[in-house]
């Protein structure tokens, strides 16, 4: 069963004009409407990468089902679409939730943070991951992510540890299978994140590993799981077109070291150290 948005707090940054909302279960959601300007498809497109990207281990918000009931709209009037000089109610029904990480007034979120954060941050390599994801499900938009300060668990040789570092989320998978074009174009340069740091430790495609066999070899049961999780009043018809698209998906695993390969020739610059020979000792 869905939550129920009970409050909403301000509206998002992005094309969608996601709004940040309060549900019943006490936590925070950027909230993603059925109604929004992108298309109906990319609620889709983000409930299917949610649970691709919880198989490949990568960090991404959790996500949920969140109900926009009218009275909960009728208070809340600012929770509209923007289009030019217009605005459009949002419909009253199921949208697709988010999860902030935490209470919005007592956690610090950030889409940049300079060099010398970025280095420290635990989940670092999980940049290469997503690489790996997006070129496979043909994200058209540049990689989105979110920092921010978090308890982790570090292992080491007495165990596990904890304490406070900076964790990436990845977020934003609207534009996955070209958005609501539902195809592959496969552009090199789609899909990449814009800043060269996170690229430097890759020498080779051995370097995305585990991530590239884990797609390579990604069971067909995970993307029933993932159909499965789709709204019916967000398919609407389109129950067929989504099939094939994960059938296509399925397809073009073996694909993916060749596109990453493409992505390395067209920017070589973003990986500097790929393919350079160690220096002799």
């Amino acid at each position: 069963m869905p939550l129920n948005a009970i409050r909403s707090l301000r509206k998002m940054r992005g094309g969608a004009q996601s709004h940040l909302v309060e549900a019943d279960d006490g936590h925070f959601y950027v909230v993603k409407f059925r109604n929004n300007p992108q298309h109906r498809r990319v609620l889709i497109n983000e409930a299917i990468g949610s649970v691709l990207l919880r198989y490949l281990q990568i960090s991404a918000p959790e996500v949920c089902v969140v109900s926009a009931s009218a009275e909960f709209l009728r208070n809340n009037p600012e929770v509209s679409i923007q289009l030019g000089s217009r605005s459009i109610p949002v419909n009253a029904g199921w949208h697709f939730g988010s999860r902030y990480p935490g209470h919005p007034d007592t956690i610090a979120v950030y889409d940049f943070i300079p060099d010398v954060l970025l280095r420290q941050v635990v989940n670092l390599r999980e940049f290469l991951g997503v690489l790996v994801f997006d070129k496979w499900a043909g994200n058209a938009d540049g990689r989105q992510a979110v920092f921010f300060r978090s308890r982790v668990n570090q292992w080491s040789a007495g165990g596990a540890v904890a304490r406070t570092g900076i964790v990436a989320w990845m977020i934003d998978q609207g534009f996955l299978f070209n958005g609501p074009h539902w195809d592959f174009p496969d552009a090199p340069l789609q899909g990449l994140y814009h800043r060269p740091l996170v690229y430097e430790s890759v020498t080779s495609l051995d370097d995305f590993q585990p991530w590239l066999d884990l797609v390579v070899n990604f069971p067909v049961e995970v993307i029933d799981e993932a159909y499965r999780k789709i709204p019916l009043e967000w398919l609407e018809g389109e129950e067929n077109a989504l099939e094939e698209l994960l059938e296509k998906l399925l397809r073009r695993r073996s694909r993916v070291p060749d596109l990453l390969e493409d992505c390395r020739l067209a920017r070589p610059g973003l990986f500097p150290n790929w393919n350079r020979k160690p220096a002799r000792r």
